[in-house]
């Protein structure tokens, strides 16, 4: 089964990754559950004092900027469904440690949060919230968590704990980070995969290769990096970008047991 990479690593990434490539999973994956990366190595720059103060003077920079659309962003939520406008989810952070996420939410209303991957056109996803997540709009809220210390902008996207790729990770968790970039196609992605095996590949393949793209990027990222980082999250939130279907040059055509990207 061939996992190849959603496109190009984009060019804030690629400097921090180095030569890191991987392109496949293995032919013949590992029995759930998934191999973990435990305690990995980070930069001095993503365990620094200077790090956390660039998060929060950016996060609050950022709230001052968006407060209005985030207002009416709320309102809309609250118009167009019932419901909540936050959606709250325990998620794993720096150490293990639990902590609650914000987001706004995208889905109806009581929607059950037990099928934890979500593709695109998932029926539970509400018309105003498929734009949102277009757009990522809905991880605003997420700033609140920057202003706690849950999160910072640049890291590991913050996990399930049955989902959790890396053990007792160092630094904390990020609204965008290496492998939010290289998958930023993610839910049109498993929409090539059968439903029955969505699951299966996504542990066994999918979560194993984003976990080593951010470990490799949080070992050597700084600074520059970061701010590159964020800069292509905005760009992609604005533009968001397609995933073709298939690799340059890859003519076979997709299958009910192939994944690409």
């Amino acid at each position: 089964m061939h996992l190849p990479i959603p496109g190009p690593l984009p060019g804030p990434v690629a400097p921090a990754l180095g030569d890191f490539r991987p392109l496949q999973a293995p032919a013949q994956a590992a029995p759930l559950p998934f191999a973990r990366i435990e305690s990995p190595s980070a930069s001095s720059w993503s365990l620094s004092a200077s790090k956390r103060c660039f998060d929060v003077s950016a996060a609050l920079l950022f709230l001052v900027l968006l407060a209005v659309p985030m207002l009416v962003i709320a309102l809309c939520i609250r118009l167009s469904s019932p419901g909540q406008v936050l959606f709250m989810q325990n998620r794993l952070g720096r150490g293990g440690r639990m902590f609650g996420i914000y987001k706004f939410r995208s889905m109806v209303a009581g929607a059950s949060d037990s099928k934890g991957i979500t593709a695109r056109g998932d029926l539970r996803i509400t018309p105003l919230g498929r734009w949102m997540r277009r757009l990522k709009i809905d991880e605003l809220p997420q700033l609140f968590n920057i202003l706690r210390g849950d999160m910072s902008l640049v890291g590991p996207r913050p996990k399930l704990p049955r989902y959790e790729g890396i053990v007792n990770m160092p630094y904390r968790p990020g609204v965008t980070g290496a492998a939010t970039l290289v998958f930023r196609c993610e839910e049109e992605l498993l929409t090539q995969i059968h439903p029955s095996q969505v699951e299966v590949i996504y542990m066994q393949s999918i979560k194993p290769f984003k976990a080593s793209l951010d470990v490799r990027y949080m070992s050597h990222a700084t600074f520059w990096t970061d701010l590159r980082v964020i800069a292509a999250t905005l760009v992609l939130c604005l533009k968001p970008a397609r995933t073709p279907l298939v690799l340059p040059g890859e003519e076979k055509q997709l299958g009910a047991d192939s994944i690409t990207a």
